[in-house]
């Protein structure tokens, strides 16, 4: 057996032993997830939180506009800021699904983009909200020794944080890291929409409209417009329906929430408007949408997987 074939036999028994559940095993470290999935999930639409996925087994696709973002066991995602997109899972019993989960440590992302900059100097590369890149022999490596730590949990917690900080760095100085050191570096048209986007998120409860958004971009409304379209492929106030709607959703999955009281908190005055836009975005009503989410993922509510804004 090659090198290559066996370290990633490893990697897989490894993550087994780290995922044994299907959904998300939670890890010693906050902001790690172990993910399992026993079974494909067809089309579905997603808004990831900003973190980087490795996978060892399986495969998802990523669909936003005319492109495609595949991602398995040869090819690690990078969320630099929430994206909504319609994603789908190839798994199977024989061959589950195995991934980590990292959600974006932007501090420790920030120290090593400065590092880098300081070393190499600022970055030329267009900066991008989400991009997929090929796995390279440093990057898995390092993330084997992660996982052989993950399964000690006395150097999980010693050397755990040193090993996750070394796969920031191989992303952060990969082949694509200069998207991702671009984006981050909140410069230019993209952290301007960047603003508007933390906006959306902290504050999708209440009365937003482009201009308010615009205004937070320090954009004029046909700049906002043009530029936001660029970061998300998606106009404001379809980002803002699809935030809320996503939002809606992990409320009654996660805290038992009727349709008409998550529709109110996540900012809508008509629960029969909501209704009717939540079973055009997600193909269900919302009921049927929860119901399903649960026997998809064979989860109660309290522990279903936090990697998306909405849910996984």
């Amino acid at each position: 057996m090659s090198h290559g074939a066996s370290r990633t036999r490893r990697m897989v028994q490894l993550m087994e032993q780290l995922a044994p559940l299907e959904g998300y095993n939670l890890s010693p470290l906050e902001d790690i997830r172990f993910l399992r999935s026993n079974r494909p999930l067809n089309r579905t639409p997603v808004l990831y939180d900003p973190g980087i996925v490795i996978l060892c087994q399986g495969c998802k696709r990523g669909y936003l506009g005319d492109d495609v973002y595949v991602y398995d066991a040869q090819h690690y995602l990078v969320v630099s800021v929430p994206v909504p997109f319609t994603m789908e899972t190839d798994a199977s019993e024989l061959e589950p699904m195995l991934a980590v989960y990292m959600r974006l440590d932007f501090k420790l992302a920030g120290e090593l983009i400065l590092e880098i900059d300081e070393t190499f100097g600022p970055t030329q590369a267009q900066p991008k909200g989400m991009y997929s890149s090929p796995m390279d022999d440093m990057l898995r490596d390092s993330t084997l020794r992660f996982l052989e730590a993950m399964n000690h949990p006395v150097e999980a917690q010693i050397l755990g944080p040193s090993l996750v900080r070394e796969i920031y760095y191989r992303i952060i100085a990969g082949e694509q890291g200069g998207s991702m050191r671009a984006a981050l570096s909140r410069q230019g048209h993209f952290a301007k929409v960047t603003r508007a986007i933390r906006k959306i998120h902290s504050c999708y409860q209440q009365r937003l409209d482009v201009e308010a958004l615009a205004q937070e971009a320090s954009m004029s409304i046909a700049s906002f417009h043009l530029h936001f379209r660029a970061v998300t492929d998606s106009s404001p106030m379809q980002y803002l329906k699809s935030t809320r709607l996503h939002q809606a959703r992990l409320l009654m999955l996660r805290n038992d929430m009727s349709a008409a009281s998550a529709a109110f908190d996540v900012g809508y005055e008509s629960p029969s408007q909501f209704s009717r836009e939540f079973k055009r975005f997600f193909g269900r009503t919302p009921h049927a949408e929860v119901e399903w989410m649960k026997a998809a993922y064979a989860l109660p509510a309290p522990v279903m997987p936090s990697i998306y804004v909405s849910s996984h």
